[in-house]
């Protein structure tokens, strides 16, 4: 035998094990120690292996596609509404991509107006945007049952979550955001009456009063109670309240917060008067062309959980921002919630003759299942 040979085979049996040092060395520099001797180097190639296959991993993972998306809003950026609901919406949303998906916010009209918000989206002219959807009333029809007056919404979230599940329940809902693609769908907080010369309390003291509210089922409700309807812009009910050119105006929290209407008015008298509602809509061929991974976290925090977020965090928690600058500015704010006695009075005078009539004229306009969304809208609110 080759005595070259016979040496080699001798050395490799007899290195065929690391020692302790050898394997400490391994331990420490994983497959950079490359040892070519019997069994321990087919342990070190799979060691080898391991740490390719991690490194690959995190090579895909950092090449990951990413993308990016509109978001139109009209309004500031540091008002209550965008500060508390759209902001940390954006975040939940880049969260829950794990940071696959950026939205660039354009705030105050920048990109869309808000009365072409809905045709801006749908044209892609933004991907995503916050829809008033009262500026078009007959674009969702069976949805304004949410819009009607004396409706038990106890919050805006409980009201948000009701208007989802009759996006979920009802097809005829569904078509008409067929245009788009809802993310979130969600309500204010029910409108309340503020006066600065006298509390509210019964229909009595309602009659004559001339009160700011919105055309629609709105006005007709004004009516029924005895008050005089009178439209006003928001941006100049400061003035007309201090000026006494109306008497009391139905409001949000989140509009008393933002138009500082705590200073010129103090009596709050509490009642679901009606409600408006929104939408956070996106392109429909937009939110199709990305990954269903994808549209997957992004509805983790949409869908129910979103509305009831916006809902929340949008209008009711403005309650408290009111307060806190009620306090600060030394102002005063007297609270009457209406009993429930009354109240029944006032909602069999002016809201449920409102919602046998919406049904009516949305019977009369083909939509046979509008009693049925009714009845289901007053069960969601109730459980």
């Amino acid at each position: 035998m080759n005595p070259r040979l016979f040496t080699f085979r001798k050395f490799a049996r007899a290195r065929s094990v690391p020692t302790e040092s050898e394997r400490a060395q391994d331990s420490l520099f994983g497959a950079y120690s490359y040892r070519r001797t019997g069994t321990h180097f087919a342990g070190v190639c799979a060691s080898g292996a391991v740490v390719a296959a991690a490194w690959l991993g995190l090579a895909t993972l950092a090449g990951a596609q990413e993308f990016k998306l509109t978001f139109a809003d009209q309004n500031s950026p540091t008002g209550w509404g965008p500060a508390h609901a759209l902001y940390p919406w954006v975040k939940q949303v880049e969260e829950a991509t794990k940071g696959r998906l950026k939205i660039d916010v354009y705030p105050s009209q920048t990109l869309i107006k808000g009365v072409d918000m809905w045709k801006g989206v749908r044209s892609g002219i933004a991907d995503i945007g916050w829809c008033v959807q009262g500026y078009w009333p007959e674009q969702t029809p069976l949805s304004d049952v949410m819009s009607l007056p004396f409706l038990p919404i106890p919050s805006a979230e409980k009201g948000s979550e009701a208007l989802w599940k009759l996006y979920e329940k009802f097809p005829a809902i569904q078509k008409e955001y067929s245009d788009i693609t809802p993310l979130v769908l969600y309500t204010a907080s029910p409108s309340m009456l503020l006066t600065n010369k006298k509390q509210v309390k019964t229909l009595d003291d309602l009659k004559g009063l001339k009160v700011r509210v919105l055309g629609g089922p709105p006005t007709e409700m004004a009516k029924a109670l005895g008050t005089v309807p009178t439209l006003i812009p928001m941006p100049d009910m400061y003035q007309a309240l201090d000026k006494g050119v109306v008497d009391a105006g139905l409001f949000l929290w989140e509009a008393i917060h933002g138009f500082r209407l705590y200073e010129v008015g103090k009596y709050y008298t509490e009642a679901p008067f009606y409600t408006a509602y929104f939408s956070v809509c996106a392109n429909k061929q937009k939110i199709a062309s990305l990954p269903k991974e994808v549209r997957d976290q992004i509805m983790s925090v949409s869908g129910a959980v979103g509305a009831k977020f916006w809902g929340r965090s949008f209008f009711d928690t403005a309650e408290q921002g009111v307060i806190e600058k009620v306090k600060a500015g030394n102002y005063d704010l007297q609270r009457y919630p209406v009993p429930a006695d009354e109240l029944a009075r006032w909602r069999k005078l002016a809201g449920e003759p409102v919602w046998d009539e919406w049904v009516n004229k949305m019977e009369a306009k083909g939509h046979r299942e509008a009693r049925d969304i009714l009845n289901a809208a007053l069960e969601f609110l109730k459980n």
